[in-house]
């Protein structure tokens, strides 16, 4: 907040510091960044960008004035690599935050800005995979597995740990090897997310191997997939941590 005020009127919180505000970001250590409409004395650990922001841009969260998320995500998308984007772009969505603003809307209004065009192919690819079932993912994992001559796994199948029961994607039970096809569909939610950390947690702990393969892994890099899953059957099962 005293950096937003010794930068002026108008000023807010954005780029990496409005992502840690949102707390979609990890925190760092580094200049606090803040966006304002004109130029502004530049003052000690403090960065600011000069951007004239509309006023569904930007809101107060926490009591401080900061980029909306979706104008948030925007102008990561300038800064951050890919994988970086899209990281931030799923905890978002993990965390369940809303915007009234859409990442659509502000690629609409803005198309041309730093960025707009790695959010745009990033989206794209989300929404080309959030149009794919269970049923689709399994298909296509039980494909790989014949193409590649892998033995065939069980698939949904029930297990017990612990006295909890889960039902898994694809298990080969002598091997101790399970593959959870992580659709976002599936997964996506803040109660799902815990869910599934807590049953690897409680699988690795029995002896299980427990391996997450993403759509976009299964169509872009089969052979890698194949690769990483015929080594860990060949690879003898470890033994339970704790009965």
């Amino acid at each position: 907040m005293a950096a937003v005020l010794a930068s002026g009127s108008g000023a807010v919180l954005s780029h990496l510091t409005a992502g840690q505000l949102w707390d979609i970001l990890p925190s760092r250590s580094s200049d606090i960044e803040v966006t304002r409409p004109g130029f502004s004395r530049k003052r000690r650990h403090i960065r600011a960008h000069r951007s004239s922001l509309a006023d569904d841009e930007s809101l107060v969260l926490d009591h401080i004035p900061v980029t909306s998320l979706s104008r948030t995500i925007f102008d990561l998308a300038g800064i951050l690599d890919r994988s970086g984007l899209e990281r931030a772009i799923n905890e978002a969505e993990v965390r369940q935050l809303t915007d009234r603003l859409s990442v659509p809307d502000l690629l609409a209004r803005h198309p041309r800005r730093r960025g707009a065009s790695r959010l745009r192919d990033v989206f794209a690819d989300w929404t080309a995979d959030g149009g794919i079932t269970a049923n689709d993912f399994e298909a296509a994992f039980s494909a790989l597995v014949v193409s590649y001559r892998l033995s065939m796994p069980r698939f949904n199948a029930d297990i017990a740990v612990r006295g909890r029961f889960f039902k898994v994607d694809a298990m080969w039970e002598a091997q101790k090897v399970i593959v959870e096809l992580d659709g976002r569909a599936a997964h996506g939610t803040r109660s799902a997310f815990e869910r599934d950390r807590e049953r690897d947690r409680l699988l690795l702990l029995a002896g299980w191997r427990v391996v997450r393969i993403t759509w976009r892994q299964l169509r872009d890099t089969p052979e890698l997939i194949a690769a990483d899953l015929r080594e860990l059957l060949e690879r003898p099962a470890t033994s339970t941590l704790r009965g």
